[in-house]
């Protein structure tokens, strides 16, 4: 056999005007079926407008803050602000430091448990936001299923009590919340503003939620951070009134015997030893009670001055930002999407029949 007379198949080359010339055609060949078009496109038209009209509108809840910590101030957090600005983080530079230090604030405050003890506090007086939250997105029937008593189920305040549906209900809720209906984010990177935004589709709800999730995380941002300086000033305070106490004790019984060694014999040397006894207890109590004092106002300021401060700046306020679909948007998406859907499906017949 002739290698050489063997046909190869030819791939034309790649032409850009034919390309053009190919697209052209086709939608000449969609507009034959002008009349059918129209009516594809009005009937995309009303569904877009339909679902816009039947689009469940949701409400954004905006709060702003600013953690002041005495630790992050001075030159050091100068020059992470000036590093900020060249895209460095230089925030545990002579500063704050720890697991509450920095962007870990942003990490604390979408904690799971936080989200939980959040849940857990009153919408009203007949429910809780865990109920409300259920309630308004419908999930509340959809758990009927796991329902031992065929009841809806209820969170009430008090989780100490909670059973392992309950638990896993708020998990399921958590979950939900931080797939897209809570978020914080810095402002500014040079800054230590952050913004926390909620988006749910009840507006007390929102707003009520954002608030206390920020209540929440600052009294146990603060607890967390002075736990230490805290429980120091505890024990020397204890200590301090205990001292005070005995310091009391001794000196109404030197008092006492002061007063007893006036009207006895001067020959009865064991009173006068009793009396010095005393008098030295009671300098040395003294002496320990002024270093304990001057030990707790010293740890009182430090307390004082390690406290962090979460300034609120903005808060949310009725009536929150509404988020619905635009009729506009909507109609105008329901056009395209039914004209490229029909355009698809002419061009897929045409290629079949050829």
């Amino acid at each position: 056999m002739n290698q050489e007379n063997t046909p190869y198949p030819y791939e034309p080359e790649f032409s850009f005007n034919k390309l053009f010339n190919d697209r052209v055609a086709d939608i000449k060949y969609i507009f034959r079926f002008k009349k059918i078009l129209s009516i594809v496109l009005v009937a995309g038209a009303l569904l877009g407008a339909l679902t816009a009209w039947l689009w469940t509108p949701t409400y954004t809840a905006r709060l702003t803050f600013v953690v002041d910590d005495a630790k992050s101030s001075g030159a050091a957090g100068g020059l992470s602000a000036l590093a900020g600005q060249f895209g460095f983080n230089l925030d545990g530079l002579g500063g704050a430091s720890g697991v509450l230090a920095g962007d870990n604030v942003q990490e604390l405050i979408k904690s799971q448990k936080l989200i939980k003890k959040t849940l857990l506090t009153p919408y009203d007086n007949t429910q809780t936001l865990a109920d409300r939250y259920a309630a308004v997105y419908k999930l509340n029937k959809k758990w009927l299923k796991y329902s031992p008593d065929g009841k809806i189920t209820r969170f009430p305040m008090d989780d100490k009590h909670n059973t392992r549906l309950q638990d896993s209900l708020l998990h399921e809720m958590t979950t939900l919340i931080l797939s897209g209906e809570f978020g914080i984010a810095k402002t500014d990177k040079k800054l230590g503003f952050f913004e926390v935004n909620t988006t749910m589709k009840d507006e007390k709800l929102a707003l009520l939620f954002c608030t206390r999730m920020i209540k929440q995380s600052t009294d146990f941002f603060i607890t967390t951070k002075t736990k230490r300086l805290r429980n120091n000033v505890e024990r020397l305070q204890h200590r301090a009134d205990s001292i005070g106490q005995i310091l009391n004790r001794k000196t109404y019984s030197l008092s006492a015997a002061n007063q007893n060694l006036l009207d006895l014999n001067p020959a009865y040397t064991n009173v006068n030893a009793n009396v010095e006894v005393k008098e030295r207890d009671k300098i040395v109590l003294t002496t320990i009670f002024s270093e304990t004092v001057k030990n707790l106002e010293a740890s009182k300021t430090m307390l004082a001055q390690e406290t962090p401060t979460v300034q609120v700046v903005d808060e949310p306020e009725f009536p929150l930002k509404k988020n619905k679909l635009k009729y506009s948007i909507a109609i105008l998406a329901g056009i395209i999407i039914s004209g490229l859907l029909f355009s698809f499906y002419v061009l897929v017949n045409r290629k079949k029949a050829n």
